[in-house]
């Protein structure tokens, strides 16, 4: 997918971007030596990186995609292990987190993520976030807070639900299971599964890129908003008197699981690589 592309100057270490003549810009999850895993510097720097690409006057697409066969196992746990270690840190890195999915929610231009091999909590999250999913047949997607005692955020629950329904969702997110490729397509995941998948998503861009960027602009903000009058609505009839809607009751659990020893041993079971033993 990166060849003849010119690479950008402002791409930050782990994320490597580029711009070809025809418009599609590649976003590369570029953090091999760790499976692409996202660290709290590269979640910090993907606002500014997309906001200046989306300034670019040539781009029409961005796919979003992870080096040598991985798209990104996630966050980088080791240094999860350390911001759970204060609650103050904690909500820090989660509010860098969720930044830096709504920054790729709201490019103004297509996105696509093109997923081969483990797509996987923090990375899935950018999956989710992106406007379609294209996956080779390899493809192992899930979302594994249940797994290390770590209350997911408000938004990118949400947003798995609005993707793939309420029930799919919880399905995803109590088990933190990885599911392939093909059951990814069923619960709509992703939206396509291809064997050669970079070339049939650079296939696709090019289709993206001779259609109207008016007609794509108005589609996004169209179903950006009623997403966000969906929610507002739920949280209104959720109690009409206080704003008790699904951002304030996220919170409150995630304030809790800041001292949970839940996330403790989660993320000690993970790095000893042992199943973990919560109460």
């Amino acid at each position: 997918m990166l060849r003849g592309r010119k690479e950008l100057p402002y791409g930050e270490p782990g994320l490597r971007l580029t711009l070809g003549e025809d418009g599609i810009a590649v976003l590369t999850l570029d953090r091999p030596e760790r499976r692409n895993a996202l660290t709290l510097a590269m979640w910090a720097a993907l606002p500014g990186l997309l906001r200046r690409l989306g300034e670019e006057p040539t781009v029409r697409v961005l796919l979003v995609t992870g080096a040598d066969g991985t798209f990104s196992a996630g966050a980088d746990i080791a240094e999860l292990r350390e911001v759970y270690r204060d609650a103050a840190s904690a909500d820090s890195y989660h509010a860098v987190n969720v930044a830096a999915e709504e920054a790729l929610a709201a490019f103004p231009y297509p996105t696509v993520a093109v997923v081969r091999g483990a797509c996987v909590g923090g990375g899935c999250q950018l999956a989710v976030a992106c406007d379609l999913r294209f996956a080779a047949p390899d493809a192992r997607l899930g979302i594994t807070p249940a797994k290390l005692g770590i209350v997911y955020p408000a938004v990118p629950t949400m947003r798995l639900a609005r993707l793939v329904g309420p029930a799919r969702a919880k399905y995803l997110l109590f088990s933190g299971e990885l599911v392939p490729a093909d059951r990814a397509l069923a619960f709509g995941l992703v939206e396509e599964v291809a064997e050669d998948v970079e070339q049939r998503a650079l296939e696709f861009a090019g289709v993206l890129a001779t259609r109207s960027a008016q007609t794509q602009g108005a589609v996004k903000a169209v179903i950006a908003a009623a997403d966000a009058q969906a929610a507002a609505d739920a949280q209104a009839a959720a109690d009409p008197g206080a704003a008790a809607g699904p951002r304030a009751v996220a919170a409150a659990w995630e304030r809790a699981s800041r001292t949970s020893p839940d996330v403790v041993e989660g993320l000690a079971a993970f790095l000893e690589r042992r199943p973990p033993r919560f109460h």
